[in-house]
């Protein structure tokens, strides 16, 4: 069945049990999916948040029952009772309310991933196609294979960070109430190819060194991986707290690169627009692990002159910032949101008018 714009939509099986999206377009879904098609006096946009308001709820009540996967069957979904406002004009309002943070957490979004591909579009005028020092001389380097401004270095990365693995920890250690321990880095905050997402387990140990404790815009490294084509095995990323915390503990799946300070950012560029070679350090089967020994002595970096480094850093610095910013937003509003969500839905706050 094509399905309408703006369809909610629930999944009744599997791992993702319980998630719930709407339809931005004409859309046909597989069987793993429950879809609601509602009639006139519905508001799609608040079902879409009355279900993720009883998701939990929902799949707790109504989910189980299969051989091998939970599963919630399209007669006991049929059953799920909603909280429903006697007007379709309150139901507006309350989508309109919570989609507005909605809206402005997606603008940050996009905000932050067209200030990363300029970062990265500076990266590679400069550093890969040399637009600025067209006019200078160039030499040809053996190691890397093709010419370079002249007076430019290669090295190992070693030579040019400390690596500091991160602590080894047991399982019962992590909790998930940010309350009982402290931020915890994990493989879960690297993105694919590179990049930081703010998914936090907690730590509630003591054992950790000062030396792996990371800040706001540390330079990590990820050294193990699960994925089939190795995204991220020597995937960087730069380290975005909350903004109720000021510190975080580093696991060790990953690695800490201690950097000048004008460097760091380069350094992460450098090692983003080439994870691909990174991955070739690491060994394993099903789960890869970086040989970070190797690693330091056989990754090569093109160094540029510290002049140049500190202009890129100057110039580059303030986007990262911006970055930073615009994700402690982001998770403030997510907060708020979350906060409001079964208040409006379950009819504790009302919105008179908008």
């Amino acid at each position: 069945m094509l399905l309408p714009k703006d369809t909610p939509c629930f999944v009744c099986i599997g791992s993702t049990i319980g998630k719930v999206c709407i339809t931005r377009e004409k859309s046909f879904t597989n069987q793993q999916i429950n879809s609601i098609i509602l009639s006139e006096e519905h508001n799609s946009l608040f079902i879409f948040y009355n279900l993720r308001a009883n998701q939990f709820k929902i799949r707790d009540e109504f989910g189980g029952g299969g051989a091998a996967k939970d599963i919630i069957s399209k007669s006991k979904f049929e059953q799920v009772l909603l909280p429903d406002p006697p007007t379709k004009k309150e139901q507006s309002r309350i989508a309109t309310v919570l989609s507005w943070f909605d809206d402005l957490i997606e603008n940050k979004k996009r905000q932050n991933e067209i200030l990363e591909k300029v970062a990265m579009a500076i990266f590679k005028s400069w550093f890969v196609d040399f637009e600025p020092f067209k006019d200078e001389g160039f030499v040809y380097n053996e190691e890397l294979g093709k010419e370079i401004p002249k007076g430019w270095e290669i090295k190992p990365i070693g030579e040019v960070a400390d690596f500091v693995k991160g602590l080894s920890y047991r399982s019962n250690e992590l909790v998930d109430n940010p309350t009982e321990g402290e931020i915890f880095i994990t493989l879960k905050i690297f993105k694919r190819g590179g990049g930081f997402r703010p998914e936090y387990k907690y730590y509630k140990g003591n054992r950790y060194s000062e030396e792996q404790v990371v800040y706001d815009g540390d330079l990590v490294i990820a050294l193990t991986d699960m994925t089939s084509d190795a995204k991220v095995v020597g995937a960087p990323a730069l380290v975005i707290l909350p903004p109720d915390r000021n510190k975080g503990i580093l696991s060790l799946d990953a690695a800490k690169l201690n950097a000048p300070q004008y460097m760091k950012e380069y350094v992460y560029l450098y090692l983003k627009d080439s994870q691909e070679e990174n991955s070739t350090f690491a060994n394993g089967v099903n789960v890869l692990h970086l040989n970070l020994n190797l690693f330091k002595v056989g990754k090569l970096i093109l160094i540029p002159p510290q002049p140049i480094l500190q202009r890129f850093h100057s110039l580059v610095e303030p986007l990262f910032q911006k970055i930073i910013l615009n994700q402690k937003q982001i998770m403030v509003l997510k907060k708020i949101r979350d906060a409001l969500l079964p208040k409006l839905v379950f009819g504790k706050l009302r919105v008179e008018e908008i």
